[in-house]
């Protein structure tokens, strides 16, 4: 075995350079590296169209992210990130979300559960334009900020401008909303 491995690594050694070795073992690790990035397609089809885990029907209303009566969206006010690029838990591309966020306690028709949810503005490009919602459950007089939605959240960041807002389930209310 002993001779038999060091007739084979003699052999690679004489065809081979160190340095050539090296760049094909960093072009492999970088381009496995990469595997992750690239375009996959995503269940679109069958399974997909059934409702995630606690999610409403998404052929009903309550269930859609891009309609306004989306359970996440009980407070919310602005363009939905959803219908402009992103979804209603990511920014579009191109803007960044907003460090600082108002947060509102939503009813899910599905479990039945009240959540807390996090409303994070996504800065940086013009307005989105699409898809404007403004309900104002849970809102609050803009002296309360941390639950106000008439605030721009994204002042203080390299992007002031507004495009749109994201919903996040933050955890499930564990006590009543004053």
């Amino acid at each position: 075995m002993d001779r038999w491995v060091t007739h084979v690594s003699r052999s690679l050694a004489r065809r081979t350079s160190r340095r050539g070795f090296l760049g094909r073992l960093g072009a492999a690790l970088v381009g496995g590296a990469a595997v992750p990035l690239l375009p996959v397609a995503r269940a679109q089809a069958a399974g997909a169209r059934e409702p995630a885990p606690g999610e409403p029907d998404p052929t009903s209303p309550a269930g859609d992210p891009n309609s306004c009566e989306y359970w996440r969206y009980c407070g919310i006010d602005g363009f939905l990130a959803s219908c402009c690029g992103g979804t209603h838990r990511s920014c579009p591309p191109g803007t960044e979300m907003s460090a600082v966020t108002w947060v509102g306690t939503c009813h899910n028709p599905e479990d039945g559960k009240d959540y807390v949810i996090s409303y994070n503005d996504c800065c940086g490009k013009s307005p989105c334009g699409k898809c404007f919602c403004n309900r104002n459950e849970d809102d609050k007089p803009i002296y309360y900020p941390s639950k106000s939605n008439d605030i721009n959240w994204c002042m203080g960041r390299a992007g002031v401008v507004y495009n749109s807002t994201t919903a996040i389930v933050l955890g499930v209310a564990t006590e009543p909303d004053r």
